[in-house]
C-alpha cells in the first residue's frame, strides 16, 4: 500500500498523539516507558513555548510516522539563534521510507526562516544509520570544540 505523508508543525492538539510516539523515543534510548510523563513534559513546552515539533503523519493510516523537537539556543559571540535537534525518530515501520528526510528537511527549513544560524545535533557514537542520514544533509562533525557535560 503506498504511503502518502504530510509534514507539518505539530500543536498542542496533537498533544496525546505526539507523547505516544516521544515515549517510543525515550524506550528506543533506554528509559522506562512512562507515557503521561511524557506527556508532562510536552504539555510544558507547548505551553510555555520552549520548543519547536514536526510531525510527520501517515494520512492514509491516519496515524505518526515520526517527530522532531528543536530547541532554541543563542550565541553570545555570534549574537544569533541556532537550534538544538534535539530529538528526531521514526516509527519503526516507517524506516527508510524518506521520513528522516522530511523532518530534517522541516527542521533547515523553519531553521532559515526564523533566520538561524544553523542546525546543532548529538547522537549516539553506535548509531551509525542516523550519522549517515545526518550527514546527507550537510552536517558536519565537529573536530574543532569538544563538549562536556555537568551532571547536578
Amino acid at each position: 500500500m503506498p504511503v502518502n505523508f504530510e509534514v507539518r508543525q505539530s500543536t498542542i492538539g496533537d498533544l496525546n498523539e505526539v507523547a505516544e510516539i516521544f515515549n517510543q523515543y525515550r524506550i528506543f534510548y533506554g528509559q522506562d516507558s512512562d507515557v503521561e510523563r511524557a506527556r508532562q513534559f510536552l504539555f510544558d513546552r507547548y505551553e510555555h513555548r520552549e520548543s519547536i515539533i514536526f510531525i510527520v503523519q501517515d494520512v492514509l493510516q491516519k496515524r505518526l510516522a515520526g517527530f522532531t523537537q528543536l530547541y532554541p539556543v543563542f550565541s553570545s559571540i555570534s549574537l544569533e539563534r541556532s537550534y538544538l535537534l534535539n530529538d528526531l525518530y521514526v516509527q519503526e515501520e516507517y524506516r527508510k521510507q524518506g521520513v528522516g528526510h522530511l523532518l530534517l528537511e522541516a527542521a533547515r527549513d523553519y531553521t532559515a526562516q526564523m533566520r538561524g544560524k544553523g542546525l546543532e545535533l548529538a547522537t549516539a557514537l553506535d548509531n551509525e544509520r542516523a550519522q549517515r542520514l545526518y550527514e546527507q544533509h550537510g552536517f558536519v562533525k565537529d573536530e574543532e570544540y569538544l563538549h562536556y557535560f555537568l551532571k547536578v
